[in-house]
């Protein structure tokens, strides 16, 4: 034993600077691309007015710009991440660098409404490839044994999410800037110069690929996908039952398809399992993308509700609120890379805290949003009144300061507890997964967060501003994790 870890000494240091090279490429590669995909995810919500008044679509068709990525985004993560497991990690991201690329350009370009959805829907494919693989990518090539010189997959993928996470709390306020003052077209321009760069850094990254030489599994695959745009459609609209049945249906022709699989996974032309079942029975891979799946829920809830109730507090119009939404940008930023940080021994236990502080910030932004809407009403039935008398000027009353300050604390406390759960769910699961599988994992994990980020848009908007529901599931959320740490040291040996 000894005299193997001599003789791969010398070879690890001869390799050390290259490698480190090598890795530091993969790592730009994946920010770059996360950046982008979450730009585009989030970017396009305030250019949809001016969209569907340039290209004379509906309301509807509008929507579809955004449902659209989404849903090719979300039910194509399992698939896409599985693709780099076998064929090539580096060669993955990179196809989906280029896809992305092509597809904001036609996106940027399209003279229709129609053609724009059918850009945007291969543009999320485009993004499908790039978050599971690109996560996979540094695991393999980051692997924890760097963790001392900061180049473990660890970190990496939390220095990654946090520029995803400048992103996604910066992308409103830059798609509606780019919309009024230049065109909606240049918010996808403004993707391609990145993603472009990405794939220049992803051209150096080593290449990474899963040693298993069977072929993919393409009818669990297809219906896997199939199950998943139908699970996320139903989820947007829950009263179409028929989205949900055939989310249902599909999904149980992939159980049958994938159980198939592994009765036959001795045989060397027999296809790989699209998802390994001992996934499922990894009890902390489970936890945390279940909890991450709610943290992710609440950060959506927190970005549609929190711009309203900013304006409403300061008088702002809601495109007018973004010089405070900077604090709550900065703490959601950080999340990622503080998430890097954190032990894998020591993941639930942190995102059972982070869950808990950010159930507590949601109820105190809820409070305070209450006092914003009492003041409001006030305000209202004043103009009403001095109105109705005649005269010339009208009564105000502004929001407290105070009330002002607290929220915003409150919003930046919550950034930072669910930024930092959202990087767990993807930077910790990676951490208790077989480096081989990966992609699969992270597919895993992101479709599920994806699919379920409309139930956040839906908690938050179903009741104008209220966050008592992601509050709620939160707290329930993190109660679960407590459970789950009282049953592992009662089941644990002495």
């Amino acid at each position: 034993m000894p005299m193997p870890r001599a003789a791969s000494a010398p070879s690890r240091r001869r390799r050390g600077p290259s490698s480190r090279r090598q890795a530091r490429w993969a790592l730009a590669a994946v920010a770059a691309g996360a950046f982008c995909v979450q730009l585009d995810s989030f970017a396009l919500n305030p250019a949809l007015p001016v969209i569907r008044a340039e290209l004379h679509g509906s309301a509807a068709a509008a929507a579809w710009t955004v449902s659209g990525y989404l849903l090719a985004a979300g039910s194509l993560m399992p698939v896409a991440g599985r693709l780099g497991d076998l064929y090539g990690r580096r060669r993955m991201l990179l196809v989906g660098l280029v896809l992305f690329a092509a597809a904001a350009s036609l996106c940027a370009l399209a003279p229709s409404l129609p053609l724009l959805v059918a850009a945007r829907v291969l543009q999320g494919a485009g993004g499908a490839l790039i978050m599971p693989t690109g996560l996979a990518l540094l695991t393999n090539v980051c692997p924890p044994d760097r963790e001392q010189r900061g180049l473990g997959g660890h970190r990496a993928i939390g220095r990654a999410l946090g520029l995803a996470g400048v992103a996604t709390v910066c992308g409103p306020f830059l798609g509606g800037v780019l919309a009024a003052s230049v065109s909606w077209r240049a918010v996808f321009w403004l993707t391609v110069p990145p993603t472009a760069i990405a794939a220049l850094c992803a051209l150096r990254a080593p290449a990474s690929r899963a040693p298993d030489p069977r072929p993919f599994d393409v009818i669990g695959a297809v219906t896997a996908t199939g199950a998943l745009a139908c699970l996320a459609r139903w989820l947007q609209q829950p009263a179409d039952g028929l989205w949900g049945a055939a989310a249902a249906l599909l999904g149980a022709l992939f159980v049958r398809a994938e159980r198939r699989a592994v009765r036959q996974r001795q045989g060397r032309c027999s296809p790989v399992p699209l998802l390994d079942p001992s996934l499922f029975r990894n009890r902390p891979y489970v936890t945390l993308t279940a909890a991450g799946a709610v943290a992710n829920a609440a950060t959506v809830a927190l970005l549609y509700v929190l711009p309203l109730l900013l304006s409403r507090g300061r008088g702002w119009p809601a495109a007018g609120a973004e010089p405070a939404l900077l604090a709550p940008a900065a703490a959601l930023a950080v999340g990622g890379p503080l998430a890097g940080r954190v032990r894998p021994a020591a993941a639930v236990r942190v995102m059972m805290l982070c869950l808990f502080t950010a159930a507590a910030a949601l109820c105190a932004l809820g409070w305070a949003g209450a006092r914003m809407a009492a003041a409001d009403g006030f305000t209202a039935s004043a103009v009403a009144t001095t109105t109705t008398i005649g005269r010339a000027t009208t009564t105000t009353m502004a929001t407290p300061m105070a009330t002002t300050v607290m929220a915003t604390a409150a919003a930046t406390v919550a950034a930072a507890a669910l930024g930092v759960a959202g990087g767990l769910a993807l930077a910790g699961t990676q951490a208790v997964v077989r480096r081989e599988r990966a992609g699969e994992a992270s597919g895993v994990t992101k479709a599920v967060m994806t699919a379920t980020a409309g139930l956040g848009l839906t908690a938050g908007g179903g009741s104008g501003t209220s966050l008592a529901l992601p509050a709620a599931a939160c707290l329930v959320a993190g109660g679960a994790l407590v459970l789950e740490l009282v049953l592992v040291r009662v089941g644990r040996p002495g």
